[in-house]
């Protein structure tokens, strides 16, 4: 069988307000590397500037900003309530890390950071976002006893939920998007966690078990997701009765008629 292969999402735009040198050539070659197109931003710019600029999302470092810098923070996130904020800055108290959420930023680190930190916040903050959309336009999708309800985040058999997390509604989703195909689990990764996967990790392992028991549950006569040893797992409703006849064939022993007697 043929594995699928997921086209990359498109890379994410970003903007970055700080005059820090070093720590700007250290994060500007990881988004090389990542692929995100990205763009270095020496002083506050007007809002229309930004949205001009089509950003997915936009890190502030609050200091470069002088004695405007709260209210400069407010007017961005007011005028551009769909861009994810991300406040890169030195050390702060808790008081004002406080006042830049209420403001409007999704996220506040401290420097000193490590760019990679900061690169998976801003993912974190973006991802947040995405799963926030609106999805009522997606129809349901039947599949053996199951429908799966993009709108409600849900999945029902005879109309009783499932009672899935968030996480392994987008699981369930993710594989039953991908109409019998293997999907390998650095792909599920990316795609349900939000970025790469650590050598190693088997939260997708886990989170497939997890999801299992309850379909098992909620639809004993069916299995639903499958694994495929050493690559990942597909989605493919299929009456166990059906299986276990297969099986059966399968182990059944041909019946081998004696030989006629002189």
């Amino acid at each position: 069988m043929s594995e699928r292969t997921i086209a990359p999402e498109a890379p994410l735009r970003i903007a970055v307000l700080d005059r820090d040198s070093g720590f700007l050539q250290v994060l500007t070659n990881r988004l090389d590397r990542l692929g995100w197109e990205h763009r270095v931003l020496a002083s506050a710019v007007r809002s229309e500037d930004l949205v001009a600029m089509r950003l997915g999302a936009l890190v502030i470092d609050l200091a470069i900003l002088g004695p405007q810098a709260w209210e400069e923070l407010e007017r961005i996130c007011t005028d551009l309530p769909g861009l994810a904020v991300v406040v890169c800055t030195g050390r702060s108290s808790v008081a004002q890390r406080v006042r830049g959420l209420r403001l409007g930023a999704d996220d506040w680190i401290t420097k000193p950071c490590h760019p990679e930190e900061l690169i998976a916040r801003v993912e974190a903050v973006v991802r947040r976002r995405k799963r926030s959309e609106p999805r009522a336009e997606k129809p349901a999708t039947s599949a053996g006893e199951l429908e799966i309800r993009a709108d409600q985040f849900q999945a029902f058999v005879g109309g009783a939920s499932v009672d899935l997390t968030r996480r392994e509604f987008e699981l369930i989703d993710l594989l039953a998007e991908a109409e019998g195909q293997v999907l390998q689990r650095e792909e599920i990764y990316q795609r349900v966690w939000g970025y790469a996967m650590v050598h190693g990790d088997r939260s997708v392992d886990v989170f497939v078990r997890k999801l299992r028991h309850k379909l098992e549950k909620a639809s004993p006569g069916w299995r639903y997701i499958h694994t495929h040893f050493g690559i990942g797992y597909r989605f493919a409703p299929e009456p166990i009765e059906a299986e276990v006849a297969e099986s059966a064939a399968v182990a059944e022993p041909l019946e081998v008629p004696e030989p006629a007697r002189a």
